[in-house]
């Protein structure tokens, strides 16, 4: 009896051990726009890259995809989208945060929507702040940049006042960065101007029913570009060495024996 009361013992203690051993589960939250977003299926092929991003992490985190489509910092904080996230913020957890392109729309039909550099700034560090208040982990993306070629081939930057602010409060707060706008432009030119059509929504008339007329969209990705942004993101959180990067998927590699 008493071997048996031993083992029972001992089969509780691995059991207690295996739980305590087990990493918190965490949420890594993404605000941005329509180039983040998980976008509807009446919007198909059109992708956001954080919806191939959600499947890189094991069951220890959960992807909570809040950017949304023509949103810009001043929208998305006066339409209450952040401060639900704010609120539930807890330790370790990590705010991915990704604006720029509808803040820096200047055309008269965007004027809701604008937001000048200077309050751009203001409310990335209000970002970055009430996400430190709550112990969890800021992490700055420059806006990725639209597809645009000059005439001899390089990718033209699109975004450069707003990538600018976004490095500035970077160093000045001490905040991870990822440059999405420059390692755009590289995957970009790799592709050369014609076969980077293949990463946006560029379809001809008749090719694509949601889109019977043709697009020549350089803004939005496709389900492959929004996968290969995903993982140039992937590959910026390797460079800055995240504690993140404990929590990626593994696979095991089978050898033939």
């Amino acid at each position: 009896m008493r071997i048996l009361n031993k083992f029972i013992a001992a089969v509780l203690i691995c059991v207690l051990c295996s739980f305590a051993l087990q990493p918190e589960t965490i949420t890594v939250y993404l605000i941005g726009d329509s180039t983040v977003c998980t976008q509807p299926v009446s919007q198909a092929p059109v992708t956001g890259w954080g919806t191939p991003f959600a499947v890189f992490f094991n069951k220890t985190v959960k992807v909570e995809n809040h950017a949304r489509g023509g949103r810009s910092t001043r929208t998305f904080l006066s339409e209450n989208r952040w401060q639900p996230i704010a609120s539930a913020l807890k330790e370790g957890d990590y705010v991915f945060i990704q604006f720029g392109h509808n803040d820096e729309a200047k055309e008269p039909q965007y004027a809701a929507r604008y937001t000048s550099p200077e309050n751009y700034r203001k409310n990335l560090i209000r970002f970055i702040l009430e996400t430190r208040a709550k112990n969890a982990k800021p992490v700055l993306v420059t806006p990725v940049s639209r597809r645009k070629f000059s005439s001899e081939g390089k990718a033209l930057e699109t975004h450069v006042e707003y990538s600018r602010v976004v490095a500035e409060v970077a160093t000045e707060y001490k905040v991870p960065m990822i440059d999405l706008d420059t390692r755009s432009r590289a995957l970009y030119e790799s592709f050369g101007p014609e076969n980077s059509k293949l990463l946006f929504n560029v379809s001809e008339p008749g090719t694509n029913p949601q889109f019977p007329n043709g697009v020549n969209d350089g803004t939005h990705f496709s389900e492959y570009g929004a996968r290969l942004l995903a993982e140039l993101v992937l590959d910026e959180m390797k460079n800055l060495n995240l504690d993140l990067l404990k929590r990626v998927v593994k696979k095991e590699v089978k050898q033939d024996l």
